[in-house]
């Protein structure tokens, strides 16, 4: 059966490889739509991005809605330290002439899911959960109406990548993401414990540059750039490949482990805003409100992504 999936997204290379695997896996995936919102850098540029990656691999198709600007409260802080003053530093490339789709992404993705049938529509989500968080806001049915979401945020165990107790997409909103796990909606959590287990080896990118196309050198130049920061940081061989865990959870689950468990979010905490708070042993009696993905079998990961990308051969 054929998934149709809305993707939401701040595009860096990270989540421009998801997006690309996704869509070069239609017998699985049906994209409906990317959405973006502001991020690892501001909403213009995560909007450019989305449609420079779509541009390259031949896919204007696909609609691509902007979003929110900044998060439920406070101003965005965006991640330039790791992703460059565009989000796609290391690799130039054409302004793209697609152009985003009319209409505000929060009622796009509440006007998608609802025009399908209940229980059919997933929402990948590789970003800040603003846009979530407000189309749920503004059809409180969403929830009941979605299949679930996947999501790439949070840590359980791990130090956070932005502040010492959180990761960078709940941290920038935390609000949205205290909605979005309230909700109700079935959830697949994929945290840093996950994807820090996923790197960017040398050995790894150069199987990626090898495949030979125009979209592989792209991403080779791109995600080298983009995994400096933290070869540099920890004194690894590459950095994580974070989102497009994302679509390799839905396309091979098995490659995936962990468990049903109660995630909750700090919205409040002076250190502590945007931890997730994971009650992995249940010492709580607050039910379980998401699974979450704690392994992945990382040759096997990337394994599919190099084979998703290699499909993609624009003419």
């Amino acid at each position: 059966m054929i998934r149709p999936v809305i993707i939401d997204t701040d595009p860096s290379p990270d989540d421009a490889v998801a997006f690309l695997m996704a869509l070069a896996s239609p017998d699985e995936l049906e994209v409906l739509a990317l959405t973006t919102v502001g991020g690892n850098v501001p909403l213009h540029l995560t909007t450019r991005n989305a449609l420079m990656a779509l541009e390259l691999a031949g896919r204007g198709d696909v609609p691509v809605y902007a979003g929110a600007a900044g998060p439920l409260a406070g101003a965005l802080r965006t991640a330039e330290h790791v992703h460059g003053t565009t989000g796609f530093d290391g690799y130039d490339l054409p302004e793209p002439a697609l152009r985003a789709a009319e209409g505000f992404a929060p009622d796009r993705i509440v006007e998608l899911v609802m025009a399908r049938p209940a229980g059919s529509v997933t929402l990948c989500c590789l970003a800040p959960l603003t846009n979530v968080a407000l189309a749920m806001i503004r059809e409180p049915r969403l929830a009941e109406h979605l299949h679930g979401i996947v999501l790439m945020g949070g840590a359980r165990s791990e130090a956070g990548n932005i502040t010492p107790a959180a990761e960078y997409n709940i941290h920038v909103d935390p609000e949205a993401a205290a909605r979005v796990f309230a909700s109700g909606v079935p959830i697949t959590m994929i945290p840093l414990d996950c994807t820090h287990r996923a790197l960017t080896t040398a050995a790894r990118m150069a199987r990626l540059r090898a495949i030979g196309t125009p979209i592989a050198e792209a991403f080779y130049h791109l995600l080298r750039f983009n995994k400096t920061f933290n070869e540099r940081q920890w004194g690894t061989d590459g950095g994580p490949l974070h989102d497009p865990t994302v679509i390799a959870a839905l396309l091979q689950p098995h490659l995936f482990s962990g468990r049903l468990a109660h995630v909750g979010i700090e919205c409040h905490g002076a250190l502590t805003r945007g931890m997730t708070v994971i009650d992995w042993w249940g010492v709580t009696e607050r039910q379980p409100n998401a699974l979450v993905l704690n392994r992945v079998d990382a040759e096997g990961y990337f394994n599919l992504v190099i084979d998703r990308l290699s499909r993609l051969c624009p003419a």
